[in-house]
């Protein structure tokens, strides 16, 4: 019992002081690529959204609070972000069994990709590794249409952060 409190702790420590960390990607610089498939086993590139506004989100695990909180809100300002021109991509460690279930309980009609070997999420400074347990953490980065960082978004809130994006990509539009 002993031992649990205190890997708890050390857990819990570890977590705090990562999510602490600042993210080096910056707006301006280039988006990382990515090639990884989705829920549907389909292939899916950065080089895809040329010429479109991206939202790229990574979320730490299907079908949990936050998650699903974050993912619906999304689907449900997907009208808004098509109408600004806008793609959504949600990214997680999770498998593409868990990403299709979690994609049809939730009617998600946007791309969830597998990122089984947490290579995109560490590119993107969104992993948490805690030695056998990995997760994406909860960060989001608008990507203009030239695949340039324009905003990035760190321990983001699951209930705000659509809303946020939205805002900021309305500001974005404006300005250029």
């Amino acid at each position: 019992m002993e031992w649990l409190i205190i890997t708890i702790f050390i857990t819990t420590v570890a977590l705090w002081v990562y999510t602490r960390r600042e993210n080096p990607l910056k707006p301006g610089q280039s988006a990382p690529n990515f090639k990884l498939t989705d829920q549907h086993g389909k292939f899916h590139t950065l080089e895809e959204f040329k010429g479109k506004w991206l939202i790229l989100y990574f979320y730490p695990k299907d079908d949990t609070p936050g998650c699903t909180k974050q993912a619906c809100n999304f689907r449900n300002d997907q009208q808004q972000i098509s109408e600004l021109g806008a793609n959504v991509i949600g990214i997680s460690v999770d498998n593409t069994r868990s990403h299709a279930d979690f994609a049809e309980k939730y009617h998600l009609q946007f791309p969830l990709l597998v990122d089984d070997k947490a290579e995109v999420a560490k590119k993107y400074y969104s992993l948490i590794n805690l030695g056998v347990i990995k997760f994406a953490q909860r960060n989001t980065f608008l990507i203009d249409p030239q695949g340039k960082i324009t905003k990035v978004y760190l321990s983001v809130s699951a209930k705000k952060n659509s809303f946020d994006v939205i805002e900021d990509l309305k500001q974005q539009q404006a300005i250029a």
